[in-house]
């Protein structure tokens, strides 16, 4: 399982050009579900994000949480974060999960984030054709990958 989160100032995703979820202060997290993903994957990655200290405190250091701030979370599902590009200009998505696999440990993950965070999150919906608009604070981006654990 792999997580592009960027820390934002605002996010906001549309599908057909209305406005599904928005957040303020928090993070835009792209979801990116392999073949192989479990429950394990799910349990350790949502307690990265939600500890994950990237927010100034008072001295301007990277040391608060997202519940410090009282941050939200935008969750976004993405099966191109899996894409290879190993071979020739076309990627390929075959590690990405098929979505028999990847909707139920993707509300799976919605749902522990709400539990980890203590409050409902904003989503998309998986396999839409999604526009995603952000305002990414400082910029910080940071990728995570249940895989690399160690």
């Amino acid at each position: 399982m792999r997580a592009v989160i960027q820390r934002v100032s605002s996010a906001n995703v549309s599908i057909g050009g209305e406005i599904k979820d928005s957040i303020d202060t928090g993070f835009l997290v792209l979801l990116g579900i392999e073949t192989d993903d479990t429950l394990e994957d799910i349990l350790w990655l949502s307690s990265k994000i939600v500890n994950m200290r990237i927010f100034s405190d008072e001295a301007g250091l990277m040391n608060l949480a997202l519940k410090e701030v009282d941050g939200n979370i935008l969750l976004i599902s993405q099966f191109t974060l899996h894409a290879s590009t190993k071979k020739g200009n076309r990627p390929s998505f075959i590690q990405a999960a098929k979505p028999e696999l990847a909707i139920p440990l993707y509300e799976r993950m919605i749902q522990q984030l709400e539990t980890e965070l203590g409050k409902k999150i904003g989503t998309g919906i998986f396999g839409a054709d999604m526009q995603v608009a952000l305002v990414n604070n400082g910029p910080v981006t940071i990728i995570i990958d249940s895989k690399q654990k160690q």
